[in-house]
C-alpha cells in the first residue's frame, strides 16, 4: 500500500515539475507564434526547436491553451516545420549577475554583443525581480545632480525618482538622454536600448558614453530588428541588473529608451496569442506590464541604494493623449516634456516647462528655491500663452504687469534653459543662476 502511494505521489510530482528532457512536437506556425503539443512547460520557459536537418532555434513559452503551448522564437523560424521536435531547456527565467558586467554590452539573454568573452558572474537572480514591500522602501530625500541646468533648477530630481522624457520623434530625446548619462552623478549607470535603430547602439556607446562612461555602465541592447520576446527580455534584464546593484547599496541611474517600444513588443506578443485589442490596438497586458516595470525602480529597502529611472516615451504624432503617454504619466514621479516648436528654433535641450513637472521637488528643495522655480515657470507659461499677441504687436505694454515682466526677461530665460550638449552645469551653479535671474 505504501509503495502504491509513493508511486502516485511520484507521478503527481512529475506532472507538477516537467522533466526538461521530455520532448513535444511542433504542429503549427501562426503569425509570430509556434504551436506545440506533447510537452509541459510554464510561461517564460525557454525551449529549443530542432529541425529535421539539424536546424535549431530557441523560443519562449508565451501562452497555452489546454495542452497546446504557444512559443515565440528568438530568431526567424526559417528551417523548421511540422513534426519537428521541441524540448524544454530551462523552466525559469534565471540570469547570472556580477561586477563583471560593468563596461559590457549584452543582449536580453545576457550574451555579449561587444565581441569579448562572457565574464565570470557569481550571482543569480530571477529575470522578473522580486517586489518590495512599499512600507520597507526608503523615502526620496536626496537631490540628484543631473548636470542639465533646466532640470536641476526648475524640475529638481531626487535619488530614486522615476521620470519620463516625453516627446514626438526627432526632437532630441536621445541627445538629452546622452547628456543625462554623462553628467549625472551616480555610482552605476544601466542603459537599456530597446527597440530603437541598430545604428544608434554603436553611436550611443561611442559618442554619448565614451570609454570613461562605459567603464561604470552596463548596456543592454535589443534593436528593432530582433524578436519582440527578446526585446521584452532585454527590458527585464535592464531592470534586474539595476536591482542587483541597488541591493548592493549603490545609487543606480537606469535609462530605458524607450518605454513605447517596450509597449510595442508586448502588443506584438499579446495580439499574436489572441488578446483582444483595446485603446489604439494595445491589448490589456500592455497596461499591466508598464506599471509593474516602473515600480521596480525607486529607493531600496530602508533607504539602502536607489534606482533613479529615466524612461523615454514616444508621443506618436506629437499626441500628448497617446495611451502609453497617459499610463506613463500616471505611473511616474514626473515628466519632462520636449517641444517640437523649441527644437525647430534650435533651442536645445527642447524642454518645455508647460506640462513638465517633478512631483518630489517640493520635498527636496528649500522654500525660497521652490518659490523662484515656480515664478520662473509662471513667467514662461504666461509668455507662451500670449506669444502670438506679442509677436504681432497687438499687446499694449502695461496691460498685464506679469506679462510685461515675462517679455522683459524672455531672452534671459531662453538663454538660461539652453545648454551645450557637451557642457555640464552643477546643481549649485544652476540654482545660483536661477536666483540671480529671478531677482
Amino acid at each position: 500500500m505504501l509503495d502504491f502511494a509513493q508511486e502516485v505521489e511520484t507521478t503527481l510530482e512529475q506532472l507538477r515539475v516537467p522533466d526538461p528532457q521530455r520532448s513535444g512536437t511542433l504542429v503549427r506556425l501562426v503569425g509570430l507564434t509556434l504551436e506545440t503539443r506533447g510537452i509541459m512547460a510554464p510561461l517564460g520557459a525557454c525551449c529549443e526547436v530542432i529541425g529535421q536537418h539539424g536546424h535549431r532555434i530557441e523560443a519562449e513559452v508565451v501562452g497555452f491553451n489546454d495542452r497546446t503551448l504557444y512559443l515565440m522564437p528568438f530568431t526567424d523560424p526559417v528551417g523548421v516545420g511540422p513534426g519537428d521536435m521541441v524540448r524544454v531547456m530551462r523552466n525559469s527565467g534565471q540570469v547570472r549577475l556580477g561586477d563583471g558586467l560593468l563596461g559590457r554590452v549584452i543582449d536580453g539573454r545576457g550574451q555579449p554583443l561587444d565581441g569579448r568573452p562572457l565574464p565570470e558572474l557569481p550571482d543569480q537572480m530571477t529575470l522578473f525581480g522580486s517586489p518590495l514591500n512599499p512600507m520597507e522602501r526608503g523615502p526620496i530625500k536626496s537631490i540628484l545632480d543631473v548636470g542639465v541646468k533646466a532640470i536641476n533648477s526648475v524640475l529638481t530630481v531626487g535619488q530614486g525618482q522615476r521620470i519620463g522624457l516625453v516627446a514626438g520623434s526627432g526632437v532630441g530625446k536621445s541627445i538629452l538622454l546622452g547628456m543625462l548619462t554623462r553628467f549625472t552623478k551616480a555610482d552605476i549607470v544601466v542603459i537599456g536600448l530597446i527597440g530603437e535603430r541598430g545604428r544608434e547602439v554603436q553611436a550611443f556607446i561611442s559618442e554619448s558614453l565614451g570609454d570613461e562612461g562605459l567603464a561604470k555602465s552596463v548596456v543592454i541592447a535589443a534593436p528593432a530588428n530582433v524578436s519582440p520576446v527578446l526585446r521584452l527580455k532585454a527590458t527585464h534584464m535592464t531592470h534586474v541588473v539595476a536591482e542587483y546593484f541597488r541591493d548592493k547599496g549603490l545609487n543606480v541611474l537606469m535609462l530605458c529608451d524607450s518605454l513605447t517600444r517596450v509597449a510595442h513588443a508586448q502588443r506584438e506578443i499579446g495580439l499574436a496569442i489572441g488578446e483582444p485589442p483595446t485603446a489604439k490596438g494595445y491589448p490589456p497586458s500592455v497596461f499591466a506590464l508598464l506599471p509593474n516595470l516602473i515600480e521596480r525602480g525607486g529607493v531600496g529597502r530602508h533607504g539602502h541604494g536607489s534606482i533613479t529611472s529615466i524612461y523615454t516615451v514616444l508621443a506618436e504624432g506629437d499626441d500628448a493623449s497617446d495611451p502609453i503617454v497617459d499610463i506613463a504619466r500616471a505611473s511616474l514621479d514626473g515628466q519632462v516634456m520636449l517641444s517640437r516648436t523649441l527644437a525647430d528654433q534650435a533651442h536645445y535641450p527642447a524642454i518645455d516647462l508647460n506640462g513638465s513637472i517633478s512631483r518630489v521637488m517640493q520635498t527636496l528643495v528649500d522654500s525660497e528655491s521652490l518659490r523662484q522655480a515656480n515664478r520662473f515657470r509662471r513667467l514662461w507659461s504666461v509668455y507662451q500663452q500670449n506669444a502670438d499677441l506679442v509677436q504681432v504687436g497687438a499687446y499694449e505694454a502695461g496691460t498685464n504687469p506679469e506679462l510685461d515682466e515675462a517679455i522683459r526677461l524672455r531672452e534671459q530665460m531662453v538663454m538660461f534653459l539652453r545648454q551645450d550638449m557637451h557642457i555640464s552645469e552643477d546643481y549649485d551653479v544652476s540654482l545660483s543662476n536661477l536666483k540671480h535671474l529671478m531677482s
